[in-house]
């Protein structure tokens, strides 16, 4: 008598379990209302919940994961051959994030969503709406001289403090001189002090993956919130302007992105998507870089095959300053407020936002409401009302998701392009032919 072969056990892909919960959130959230209730409890306030608990969980693993991934990237990769690594992270960041203005200042000029009836859309601002006053206060008195704060935050008195504040350029700042007088240290205690890094990074590798396992669950409580608090039928005024920038932000995500990993990083861009679908739509999710941090680093390493070496210092520096989707949608959000005026900005003025876009995006990622902010700095140097950014605040919010996931992308593929210059082979290389490795 023969054994019967045990039943293999089915275990479906994060991705796809993340993937189905936001489907899931997208009708439910739709179906409800902000008042709907189940067993006397608010379904809006049980949603809340369910997100904060798990944006919490990835925000608790932060400040140990980037401290212990840079110390001991830099650790690895020694004080020769910093400013090589250092060199190639900035201009792969500065110029992907160009491409990204570029493509969205391409967009925005074909498509005008500013442009047709912009008497309707203007008389969409109320200046006495709460949520644009509140907007305000943050915005008002922002100029481009704000970019001159990223080095005033780049050196924090209290390095503790500067975590703590979520204040990471400090934290990234501190964190790489330590690794670098790590990396050149004779003492006796150097080696002890790299294998407490280095034991640190294991154990908050394996922490992220048991949050991960909550993400479907969290993902879905962050996304049917916004559902519910958002609606859709505000989106009809603005179905344009979001369309246009929507399309900007998927047209730099898999055209310009895949190509740049294909030609200049010799990767497949398929299965690098696969890599990080699960950090792309957890960034979707939460809308913040930071908080997807530790599920970008995962993915990139275990799933495309970049060493700890250099996903510990590209992808924390990346979280920080590297912001094509933010970048992009800056530009195109001016041009349109500009259209929405009646403005026809000349070939200098459409210069200057593609500039002003360029620093703003890296200098003001750690100001609270940073996209308005840089938008104010921007509409300042045109000359254009910041009233304005009232016609941004309804869907704004679907969009900061969407920029989020591009911004995470764009890391993930600086991480995997620069990898393969420095000779890594990665889990999704292509060689000579075309053929992508053997995984």
């Amino acid at each position: 008598m023969t054994a019967s072969a045990p039943a293999t056990k089915f275990k479906l892909a994060l991705h796809w379990q993340i993937a189905i919960a936001i489907a899931l959130a997208i009708i439910i959230g739709a179906a409800v209302n902000p008042d709907s209730q189940l067993l006397g409890v608010k379904l809006l306030d049980a949603f809340s919940f369910i997100g904060t608990l798990f944006l919490n969980a990835l925000k608790m693993l932060i400040v140990p994961l980037v401290m212990a991934s840079i110390i001991s990237g830099m650790a690895g990769i020694g004080g020769d051959n910093l400013e090589r690594l250092g060199g190639k992270t900035l201009l792969f960041y500065a110029c992907s994030s160009l491409v990204a203005i570029l493509i969205g200042l391409t967009v925005v000029n074909i498509v005008q969503p500013g442009g047709g009836d912009t008497q309707a859309l203007a008389a969409t601002i109320t200046p006495d709406d709460p949520a644009l006053s509140s907007t305000l206060e943050k915005v008002e008195g922002r100029s481009a001289a704000d970019v001159v704060d990223v080095f005033i935050r780049m050196i924090p008195t209290n390095v503790v403090a500067a975590a703590a504040e979520g204040q990471m350029l400090g934290m990234i700042f501190f964190s790489l001189l330590y690794g670098f007088f790590l990396a050149r240290s004779d003492s006796e205690h150097a080696e002890v002090q790299l294998n407490f890094w280095q034991g640190l990074m294991d154990i908050m590798t394996s922490m992220t993956m048991w949050v991960m396992k909550f993400a479907p669950i969290g993902v879905f409580g962050l996304v049917a919130k916004t559902v519910t608090s958002t609606g859709f039928a505000a989106f009809e005024p603005m179905l344009k302007f979001f369309l246009a920038a929507l399309a900007a932000l998927l047209i730099h995500a898999f055209v310009a992105l895949p190509l740049i990993l294909r030609f200049i990083g010799r990767v497949s861009p398929k299965r690098h998507y696969q890599a990080m679908a699960p950090a792309m739509l957890t960034a979707f999710s939460t809308a913040s870089s930071s908080a997807t941090l530790p599920l970008t680093m995962e993915c990139v390493q275990d799933k495309s095959g970049v060493s700890k070496r250099t996903s510990g210092f590209v992808l924390p520096l990346g979280a920080t300053v590297n912001m094509d989707g933010t970048a992009l949608y800056e530009c195109v959000a001016a041009m349109f407020i500009a259209q929405v005026y009646g403005l026809d900005l000349s070939f200098g003025q459409q210069f200057t936002v593609v500039m002003v876009a360029l620093l703003t995006s890296i200098g003001v990622a750690g100001i609270p409401a940073a996209s308005l902010v840089a938008i104010s700095v921007i509409l300042g140097a045109i000359g254009l009302p910041l009233e304005g950014i009232g016609l941004l605040l309804v869907t704004d919010r679907i969009l900061d998701m969407v920029r989020t996931s591009v911004n995470v992308f764009s890391d993930s593929c600086a991480a995997v392009v620069i990898a393969r210059t420095e000779g890594e082979e990665t889990l999704i290389g292509l060689d000579k032919t075309g053929k992508a490795n053997a995984v």
